[in-house]
């Protein structure tokens, strides 16, 4: 399909000394690699995880790896960059997408639910130290498992049931949830244990690392 298209950037991969791959997530396409020369016109910062791009497709017809064009930020997302704490958060929950979604797969509703936790996390002032555990639950509803707290106890073992005041809360209730560090870490990790053995595939999440450092 060649034309404009609005894409949520999962991740980008090195190619060459000037190309790079953007991993993105569109309404359209789902999961998708394209790839793209940044210059002057395309600037690195474009592709920042969970950014918002509204771009031309180009295909290639001696390829399946199509290029982008005319790449432009739908969002500036400034509540999300000048914070370094979201900044650490979108590596995450971009690398859980990446991670979790296959390529081509086309998952209804997923991209509009995708849009809307990104401007929610950028818009939030405070308060949102909890907000990856709630945006794993709702990934594993938009993805169709619509977990209950009989299917996660088993993975969240002793952290069961600070995990089930999550699945019994509205939104701003879950983000005052106190919850230690290390709390907070092990049901992370636990919601993507839940996510691997429903999508049947290893999701090696790297920047779990980051995030243990950040909520230590």
């Amino acid at each position: 399909m060649n034309g404009s298209i609005e894409l949520i950037v999962l991740g980008t991969t090195k190619v060459g000394d000037t190309g790079l791959v953007v991993h993105t997530l569109s309404r359209e396409m789902g999961r998708r690699g394209f790839i793209v020369r940044p210059g002057k016109k395309a600037s690195a910062s474009l592709f920042l995880p969970l950014n918002i791009l509204e771009a031309d497709v180009v295909e290639n017809p001696k390829s399946e790896l199509w290029s982008l064009k005319n790449i432009s930020a739908r969002d500036s997302l400034a509540g999300i960059r000048g914070n370094i704490h979201k900044n650490t958060m979108t590596l995450f929950l971009s690398e859980v997408l990446f991670r979790t979604l296959r390529e081509g797969v086309l998952e209804d509703g997923l991209y509009e639910w995708c849009i809307g936790s990104i401007l929610t996390l950028n818009a939030l002032e405070g308060d949102f130290a909890n907000f990856h555990i709630r945006w794993l639950l709702e990934l594993a509803g938009a993805l169709g498992f619509r977990p209950s707290w009989e299917d996660l106890a088993p993975f969240a073992e002793e952290n069961s049931l600070a995990l089930k005041q999550f699945l019994t809360a509205g939104f701003s209730e879950s983000m005052l949830l106190p919850l230690n560090g290390s709390v907070r870490n092990a049901i992370a990790e636990s919601l993507v244990r839940y996510l691997e053995f429903h999508t049947e595939q290893p999701i090696r999440v790297k920047s779990l690392t980051v995030l243990r450092e950040l909520y230590k």
